[in-house]
């Protein structure tokens, strides 16, 4: 059962700006659900709270380990509250200066993730969520626009990056409609240019060369039910005004043919472009373009929804192994691995995802750690960690941000030693990539040995066996 606790303004004193609600929730540990809703009172998050804010139970979290509060400046703010292993926002240690909160931050408190989100105020409950997954607030204003869209035959005009899942948002609009005609999809960038019309709208026999018989073409195809029509923007122009015709009128004329004919198709268009400009540089049809857009779904970027990352990780699996004849329960993930999949780009978004899923699911992983990650997927830390958050006081006297550890040079001259790491650095590289010793020395180019070493310095609990697994533990 999901935790709750909603926190409201009270006394007298008020910030200078009104407090925004905002949303904490749990990403990681899968099974560890736990969310929290508040927005000017003080929280703490830890295993034993003391103001009575609801409890996180995990053993690698303190009993006070971070405090999240409305600044009076107008934002909420983090800080660590002397936690035993640290608190991470994004790739950032934090101490006892205060980090500024934005939508979309992930904070790591231990091997908890939790992310820090402005709330939706509304879900769509008819949604597939195995077609539509994920708890952050973009994916829940989709949905509900997404139940309210299907409900009406108008056209919809699905719009986002390439890869974002807008066939997924077609698949459920066509769902939900209850339309008893067939989902139709094509690829308008695949249409032939010389034979597009008789694609679209069939022909007759005899209509031009190598027109041997009839054909009844896509919207015959999808009489009744629904027509997809991805990439949109690639439609030739002088195709436009044809298909402009079919929205107003819902009639068809085939290639060749003498006669009109009517057709009952809800259409989806979708497109990667920003078809204003399109229509600004005379490539698009300004009233088609309003015809189509009766109702517009723009779909974030998956950077712009990280928490849905695992969702997505385990939906695409489980179509990966369905695909096979296969039933396989989602691998388990090491904290340093969700905190290298979570801070990644995700520049192809749900493709890089599908990727990712692809390489994995075929060397038949299991539990999956930083060092079994793709090199394009680990490739992206230097870019990430180039991201670090403003603190909100001087930020002297705030940790340092892991640094990746020093390259040598290039020449016939020896390499030169890797610098020993502050006691923050080390605690932090330690932290984010999940108290794995062999991936620890890997990064910091040393003899695990060494890494042993330094543990003991630091008053870091030793891990059992060889150190590759958990590196956590509650308080002493």
């Amino acid at each position: 059962m999901v935790e709750t606790h909603t926190a409201s303004l009270v006394g007298a004193e008020r910030p200078a700006t009104r407090p925004r609600a905002a949303v904490l929730r749990v990403v990681y540990p899968r099974g560890l659900q736990w969310e929290h809703r508040f927005s000017a009172e003080p929280v703490t998050l830890g295993r034993q709270p003391e103001d009575g804010s609801p409890p996180l139970h995990h053993a690698t979290v303190s009993r006070r380990h971070a405090q999240v509060w409305w600044d009076v400046r107008g934002h909420h703010a983090v800080r660590d509250a002397g936690s035993r292993h640290g608190t991470l926002l994004g790739a950032s240690v934090i101490g006892q200066v205060p980090r500024v909160l934005a939508d979309g931050d992930l904070l790591r408190l231990g091997d908890v993730f939790v992310m820090y989100e402005l709330p939706a105020d509304e879900d769509g409950d008819d949604v597939d969520r195995d077609n539509l997954p994920g708890g952050s607030p973009a994916m829940q204003r989709l949905r509900a626009r997404v139940t309210r869209a299907a409900r009406d035959p108008s056209p919809a005009l699905v719009t986002g990056d390439t890869g974002t899942g807008k066939e997924w948002v077609a698949k459920e609009l066509h769902r939900l409609s209850r339309r008893k005609g067939p989902l139709v999809a094509v690829n308008c960038a695949t249409l032939t240019r010389e034979l597009v019309e008789s694609q679209l709208f069939g022909h007759v026999r005899g209509a031009f060369t190598g027109a041997t018989s009839d054909s009844e073409g896509l919207f015959r195809q999808a009489d009744g039910g629904t027509l997809f029509l991805d990439e949109i923007g690639e439609l030739p122009v002088a195709l436009q005004p044809k298909l402009l015709r079919v929205v107003q009128d819902g009639v068809i004329q085939p290639v060749g043919g003498s006669r009109t004919i009517t057709v009952d198709v809800r259409l989806i268009a979708a497109t990667n472009r920003e078809l204003g400009a399109a229509v600004d540089a005379g490539e698009f049809r300004r009233d088609l373009l309003a015809r189509l857009s009766k109702w517009e779904l723009r779909l974030p970027s998956l950077a712009a929804r990280r928490g849905d990352v695992l969702d997505w990780i385990e939906r695409l699996w489980r179509a990966w192994h369905e695909q096979r004849g296969e039933k396989r329960a989602a691998p388990t993930l090491t904290p340093g691995a969700v905190a290298a999949v979570m801070a990644a780009p995700w520049l192809d978004n749900l493709r890089g995802v599908d990727r990712l899923v692809h390489e994995l699911a075929g060397a038949g992983a299991i539990e999956i750690d930083v060092g079994d990650l793709p090199a394009w997927l680990r490739g992206s830390e230097p870019a990430r960690a180039a991201a670090t958050p403003a603190p909100i006081t001087a930020p002297a006297a705030s940790a340092p941000a892991v640094a990746p550890a020093a390259t040598p040079p290039a020449g016939d001259a020896r390499p030169a030693r890797p610098p020993v790491p502050s006691k923050d650095e080390f605690v932090a590289v330690w932290t984010q990539l999940g108290g794995s010793v062999r991936a620890v020395a890997k990064h910091f180019g040393r003899d695990r040995r060494q890494i042993y070493r330094w543990l003991e310095t630091h008053g870091l609990r030793v891990p059992a066996g060889d150190g590759d697994g958990d590196g956590g533990g509650g308080d002493p």
